[in-house]
């Protein structure tokens, strides 16, 4: 069975458990971002991380008007470059997003972003890697 590799978009349209992510990437246009070359690092929430915001939320940020505001959350979850589980291991660091904003990424007890478990690491995309998360991270201020 091959496992041809696919790019981060099309990986997590695969899946089937990114629908609000993949709507949400939509909405904010990030979608040929994330389909260019990269490589980037994506912390993907579930749909069930989405559904753990409060009641609402995700409809008012895909509103038109808040397109700014749901691209800077989006882009929260990315970093550039192609950084695997295996090399924050032990470690506890503080990587810049592709929004400006640091993450603080725990390695030394499994991996956690943010206090967000990674629930599945290291799925290989053409254009980087996904980190499933289960929880969407919101940037302070």
């Amino acid at each position: 069975m091959s496992s041809a590799l696919h790019d981060i978009v099309d990986t997590a349209v695969a899946a089937g458990t990114f629908e609000t992510l993949v709507a949400a990437v939509t909405a904010a246009d990030l979608g040929a971002t994330l389909k260019s070359e990269g490589p980037f690092t994506v912390f993907a929430p579930t749909d069930d991380a989405f559904a753990k915001l409060p009641a609402g939320t995700v409809e008012e940020l895909v509103k038109p008007e808040n397109k700014a505001k749901l691209a800077a959350i989006l882009t929260y979850h990315v970093m550039s470059g192609k950084v695997m589980a295996a090399d924050v291991v032990g470690q506890k660091l503080e990587p810049a997003t592709v929004n400006g904003a640091a993450l603080h990424v725990d390695g030394t007890d499994g991996v956690t972003v943010n206090g967000a478990n990674v629930v599945t690491a290291d799925i290989e995309c053409t254009n980087g890697v996904i980190h499933v998360i289960d929880t969407v991270l919101i940037p302070e201020g």
